[in-house]
């Protein structure tokens, strides 16, 4: 039987990942190559609807829901926004509108992300949470 891989595995691996880096500026090296890793968006999807308010940087997050799970798209202008989208993407991507409205997400603060980033940055990664999270929403409502 092939175990799905819960909100909470991923963060855990996540969390165990960064334990590994002990420099800060080596996270944020560790952050920007998850950045480096995800799937080129689409242009035609880099709109401003698609646009997450409240990041510094320009950040475009596209969510679309196959066979009752959300698939998140995302690109950013700059490399720590597009780690930051690329990890929250890692977490949240393939799992249902329940699995990610009802996720509490307390992996960042055990990374230690809370610490790290500047108000702004931090700022930013809250709007990518609350988006993907309002996504979530609106699929469940509409099911």
């Amino acid at each position: 039987m092939i175990e799905m891989k819960t909100i909470e595995n991923t963060e855990q691996e996540l969390v165990e990942d960064f334990a590994g880096v002990e420099d800060m500026f080596d996270k944020f090296g560790y952050l920007i190559d998850l950045g480096k890793n995800l799937k080129t968006l689409d242009e035609a999807l880099k709109t401003d609807n698609c646009m997450i308010k409240g990041c510094q940087a320009h950040v475009w997050l596209h969510s679309e829901l196959k066979d009752g799970k959300i698939i998140f798209l995302a690109d950013a202008n700059a490399d720590y926004a597009k780690g930051l989208v690329a990890m929250m993407i890692h977490v949240l991507s393939g799992h249902t509108p329940d699995e990610i409205i009802n996720a509490p997400l307390n992996f960042i603060e055990r990374i230690g992300f809370k610490s790290m980033l500047s108000m702004k940055r931090a700022g930013g990664l809250e709007s990518m949470i609350k988006q993907m999270k309002l996504d979530a929403m609106v699929y469940k409502a509409k099911a």
